[in-house]
Formats: structure tokens, C-alpha cells, sequence
């Protein structure tokens, strides 16, 4: 990964202090008290909670995992380890009641700037902050390596450490849709790649027509409530969105172009596309291509891919390669899995953040010294890390004569998944490559390495501040059209859609708009010296 030179450094640093300042920055003061000579004093045992997301495991097999690593977390800082989960249902709005709850049990928080809202739980108090005396004392190695890459800035608020990034962990994390290449095929498009955002309407057609028991996409509107707006908006426009200021749970500002990305303008409020978009998502609901009741459906439709009756499923790239392929491999012979990535009819994908995954400490915990030992060893200790992420070797992992990552005869990720979901600390150093994964992950990871820009955004922090209620406004109407604009449930959708702009104007959209450009203008003057 590449390093940052250092007038990067002084802008992306001087964004955090000077540009995005609050009356008032939440959090208790920083602890920073290492025990005899500067040493970290273990003399006392604690539990250190790390909250994570995903649906809780039932199978017994993160337990089984826990009970072994806290052996060896006792032994080498006097600590066991707990997890506390927030499901997926409702996640968004759960998170944050977490977060914000003063809950003194949290210390590890499983956070991200674009998707995770770590800016936001910053500036509202709900992280400590971390100094680099701290750090050194507690969390020596990823320290050091975090400060190898130059990586800390991203990580700062009024020139203060909040976070720490998973910033040596390689993946792909922009989405699309899953789709099974054998019927695309079969419906007529040309050996079974789709390559344009319509032919996904093709596809879902020709499985509507030939395959009775299968809807085309088994989708959770409930979990999923922007629907395929934002993939239409991404593949039909050169818009890039900036990450960690959604209005609610959507991505609703951009920039107009990787060439002119300081110019912040929603297609949501101007433009014709999402006319285009919400027109096509109607006729694709008349059709029948997902559930009558698809925004109060909230079932697991990514097995419903598996076993066979839904035609698609929507994530990322890294759940294709990891997951979506190998596994319909296995569970559907001959399917070829596919991906229709968003932005692939105009190369309009970024790289993802350095800050998609972090790790913060919780501004209420009572040990944040010993979380942050614990952490230090899940991300950097072999015997940790292999536990944290993979389990038990021989039962859930095993190991082949050449270093490669397997599973046991019988292993069947759907029922006997760890889901410890430490998505908060991976580490190329210490990864498995997994035998499992899809052959063909490193041709699609070097194919988007040809074109993927770096995001112009990293370091972008948004003072919400003085524009709350509007942003808060603002989300309350999109949380009424949108929905029903991305699963074509309104009848005349160009109706719905002015009458939507209207009511976002009234909410305070200009003023919105404005404060955030001017947010981005004094950052593009920093990031431009």
C-alpha cells in the first residue's frame, strides 16, 4: 500500500483540527496510565467487550472459539474477551442507541467512517481519545505499523486519535449484484456476462417466465431499503459518493466526477436519473421480479441464492470472491456465479477507505488500556488472530500441507460459520489465503486495480453541527420515498419524485448543501497546497 507524502499529511491533519471544529467534543478524557516504568499493569483481570455486527451465532462455535482464546488472553494480559452483536435487523438505528446508550460494559467498537458513522459518534462523545503515548504503551505493534503507513490522520478529530484503521487488510468492498451466469446465459445475453445495468432486467425476466419456484431477486427491503437506486445512479452517472455523510441510511451527497469531486451536488434533487431509475424499478415491480411485500421482508435471501430460489443477491466484492462464488459452486453445480459490479459500463469505482473498517475504543469503558492490549493481540498474535477469525483448528479450520486455509470434510459455512466478525483489525501478515475462496479473486481484484481511483475523500470530516435538524428532516422524507421509489410501489414515480424535492427544499436542503460545500471547499484548499 502506498505511503502519503507529507504536505498530504499537514492538509488531511489541519482538515481535522481547523476545518470541522464543534463547541464542544464528547468523550471523557483520554486514559493514559501505564503501570510500574511506563509498563502496562495487568495485575487486575478484566472482561473486555468488544460490540460487532452480525446476527448472533447459534451454533455454539463462537463459544467453543472464546473459551479457548481467553485462555491464552488471561495468560498474556490477565483478560477474557466477550461479544456483544448488533443483528442486522434494524442495524443501523440499533448501532447507534448502542454507541450513545453510556453503556460501561462496551470497550471495543467495531466502527468505519463510511458506512459506520465514526465521524458522527465521534464529534457526539461516544469514543475516547487516543494518544499516541497510550498506543505505544498498549497497543505497541499495530502502532508501529499503523505509523509504518502513515495511516494515523485518517484517524484524527481536532488533531486527536480516535480510531485505529484496518489499514493492512486487502479487499474490495464496492457493490453490486450477484447473479448466476448459467441462466443469464440461457436468457440470451451473450455467455452469460451482464454488462449493462438493463440486461439485469433481462435476466430477472427470463427467470420470471422459466422458472416458477424462483424469484428473480429474493431481496429484504426492510434491511435493504434503497434497493437498486443507488446501483443505477453509480453505473449511469460519473457521481461519486462521498462516504460518511448520509442523510439517514442513504447515500444521498456527491461529487459530480472523479475529475471535479469538490463540487457537491445529490442526483437524488437534480437531474433527470432518477427518473430513469425509478421508472424502471416500477415496471421491474409490475413484473413480479421480487416480493409483493418486499419492504416488510427481512428473511435470509442470501440462502435462498444457495438452495436455489432467488435469482440474485446484492453486497459486495469481496463477499463475491470470498463467499458468493465458491459457495454456488458447491451448493448450485454449474451455476457460474457472476457479479454485475456497480460502475461497470463507466469504470466509476473507487478504492475503498483505509477507515471501511476500525476499530474505537468506547468513550464510557472502565479498562480502555487492557482493550487496547486485547485488541493489539487479536490483530497481531498468530495463535489470537487464527482463533478470532477462523477458530478451532481441526474443527473449524484446517490448515493444508502447502500454508492454505480449509475446512474440515463436512464443513458447511451456512450452518457452521464462526461469525466472530472481527472486521475491526484483519491483517495481510497473518491471513490464510482460503483454499475456498474463488479462483478467480486475483484477476478481479487486478482488473480493478486498472482503473480504481483513489477516493478523493479520505480524511473528509463534515461538521453536522449547524445543519442537525435539516439533516434530521431531510432524512424523514427520504425514509418515506425512497423505499417506495427503489421497489416501484408509487404509481407515477415522476409525481412522487417532485413532490419528494419539494418537501426536501422545505426541509432545508440548500442549506444543507451549502454548509457542506463550504466543508469541502476549505478541505480542497488543504488537499490542493
Amino acid at each position: 500500500m502506498r505511503k502519503h507524502g507529507g504536505k498530504k499529511f499537514a492538509a488531511v491533519l489541519l482538515a481535522g483540527i481547523m476545518v470541522f471544529g464543534l463547541a464542544a467534543c464528547g468523550g471523557k478524557k483520554e486514559s493514559n496510565a501505564p503501570g510500574v516504568n511506563g509498563t502496562a499493569n495487568t495485575s487486575k483481570h478484566e472482561v473486555v467487550t468488544m460490540l460487532v455486527l452480525g446476527n448472533k451465532p447459534s451454533n455454539g462455535r463462537c463459544e467453543a472459539m472464546l473459551e479457548k482464546l481467553n485462555v491464552i488472553l488471561k495468560e498474556k494480559v490477565n483478560a477474557e474477551l466477550k461479544l456483544t452483536y448488533v443483528e442486522w435487523a434494524d442495524w443501523q438505528t440499533q448501532y447507534n442507541v448502542q454507541l450513545l446508550s453510556g453503556d460501561k460494559n462496551l470497550d471495543i467498537i467495531t466502527t468505519a467512517t463510511d458506512w459506520l458513522y465514526a465521524w458522527e459518534n465521534t464529534q457526539k462523545g461516544a469514543f475516547m481519545p487516543l494518544s499516541e503515548t497510550m498506543l505505544k504503551t498498549y497497543a505497541p505493534k499495530t502502532y508501529e505499523q499503523v505509523s509504518s503507513m502513515d495511516d494515523w490522520k485518517y484517524c484524527k478529530y481536532q488533531d486527536q486519535i480516535y480510531f485505529i484503521p484496518e489499514d493492512h487488510y486487502t479487499q474490495y468492498t464496492n457493490h453490486g449484484l450477484f447473479y448466476r451466469g448459467d441462466w443469464a446465459k440461457e436468457s440470451g445475453i451473450g455467455n452469460g456476462d451482464i454488462k449493462k445495468f438493463e440486461e439485469l432486467g433481462t435476466y430477472f425476466k427470463w427467470i420470471k417466465d422459466n422458472k416458477a419456484d424462483v424469484i428473480p431477486w429474493d431481496v429484504a427491503g426492510k434491511n435493504n431499503s434503497g434497493g437498486l437506486l443507488g446501483g443505477y445512479l453509480n453505473s449511469k452517472t460519473e457521481n461519486i459518493v462521498i462516504p460518511s455523510v448520509n442523510v439517514g441510511n442513504y447515500e444521498f451527497w456527491m461529487g459530480v466526477s472523479k475529475d471535479d469531486p469538490f463540487t457537491i451536488m445529490s442526483p437524488y434533487m437534480e437531474g433527470d436519473v432518477i427518473y430513469e431509475a425509478a421508472d424502471l424499478m416500477k415496471k421491474w415491480n409490475e413484473e413480479g421480479f421480487w416480493r409483493e411485500d418486499v419492504l416488510n421482508y427481512d428473511g435470509e435471501t442470501r440462502e435462498a441464492m444457495y438452495a436455489g430460489t432467488s435469482g440474485s443477491d446484492e453486497h459486495h466484492s469481496q463477499t463475491f470472491y470470498s463467499q458468493i462464488r465458491p459457495n454456488m459452486d458447491l451448493k448450485q453445480a454449474g451455476s457460474d456465479a457472476k457479479m454485475y459490479w456497480w460502475g461497470m459500463e463507466n469504470n466509476n469505482v473507487s478504492k475503498p477507505l483505509k477507515t471501511h473498517g476500525a476499530a474505537a475504543i468506547s468513550a464510557n469503558s472502565l479498562h480502555p488500556e487492557r482493550a487496547l492490549m486485547v485488541y493489539d493481540l487479536l490483530r497481531n498474535d498468530e495463535a489470537c488472530y487464527r482463533l478470532i477469525n477462523y477458530g478451532i483448528e481441526g474443527v473449524d479450520y484446517v490448515i493444508t500441507s502447502d500454508g492454505k486455509l480449509d475446512h474440515p470434510e463436512g464443513w458447511d459455512k451456512s450452518k457452521d460459520s464462526l461469525d466472530a466478525n472481527f472486521w475491526c483489525g484483519r491483517n495481510d501478515d497473518l491471513e490464510l489465503q482460503d483454499v475456498q475462496w474463488w479462483d478467480g479473486t486475483k484477476d478481479m481484484i487486478e482488473n480493478y486495480n486498472k482503473f480504481a481511483y483513489e477516493n478523493p475523500y479520505t480524511g473528509l470530516i463534515i461538521d453536522k453541527n449547524t445543519v442537525e435538524a435539516e439533516m434530521s428532516a431531510m432524512a424523514s422524507v427520504l425514509s418515506e420515498y425512497i423505499p417506495q421509489l427503489a421497489f416501484g410501489k408509487y404509481e407515477d414515480p415522476k409525481a412522487a419524485i417532485d413532490e419528494m424535492r419539494e418537501k426536501l427544499k422545505a426541509a432545508g436542503y440548500d442549506k444543507v448543501k451549502e454548509s457542506i460545500q463550504k466543508n469541502v471547499d476549505e478541505y480542497k484548499s488543504l488537499v490542493k497546497k
